[in-house]
């Protein structure tokens, strides 16, 4: 779960929120989730679009989430939209950053976190840029100084994105 304190502001769009309540999806957003996981995991457009596969913390068994993938400075990176109560989030942290990520082929990855406000800030910023449905999550708009995304960056976990 997100801070409390913080309300997901796609909640805020009626048509956002069939999709997501409490930083959750609703059970269409589930659907819709799935339906995107298979799209993207046959590498089909958009090119950002991915799935990824970590093992279940609880149950163990591989849990499949789409993502998108924001590239900075030559470097790939997983954002939680959703914060860190993310399930997807949860299980990387329970499984020390192993994880599958699909697109066309299965990579075996290492998701590294990324602790700081001011490393994670041109990351969200090029996040909230690129992912169209994404950034409804963000209190911010495309353009925003990056001294804005650093005063968010602690509710957003950032992982880049290396060989396992």
């Amino acid at each position: 779960m997100n801070d409390p304190e913080h309300r997901d502001p796609a909640e805020s769009r009626r048509l956002m929120r069939l999709f997501y309540r409490d930083w959750h999806p609703t059970r269409l957003g589930q659907v819709v989730n799935r339906l995107s996981g298979w799209w993207s995991a046959l590498g089909l457009p958009p090119s950002i679009q991915a799935v990824i596969e970590v093992r279940g913390r609880v149950s163990g068994r591989s849990r499949s989430t789409p993502v998108v993938i924001a590239t900075w400075e030559g470097q790939r990176y997983l954002v939680s939209m959703l914060g860190p109560g993310s399930e997807w989030v949860k299980n990387v942290e329970a499984s020390g950053g192993v994880a599958v990520i699909r697109r066309r082929k299965r990579e075996s990855v290492r998701l590294v976190p990324i602790p700081t406000a001011d490393e994670r800030a041109p990351v969200l910023r090029e996040y909230v840029r690129i992912a169209a449905s994404g950034r409804q999550h963000f209190p911010l708009r495309v353009g925003a100084p990056l001294s804005e995304f650093e005063a968010i960056a602690g509710r957003y976990p950032v992982y880049r994105i290396d060989p396992a």
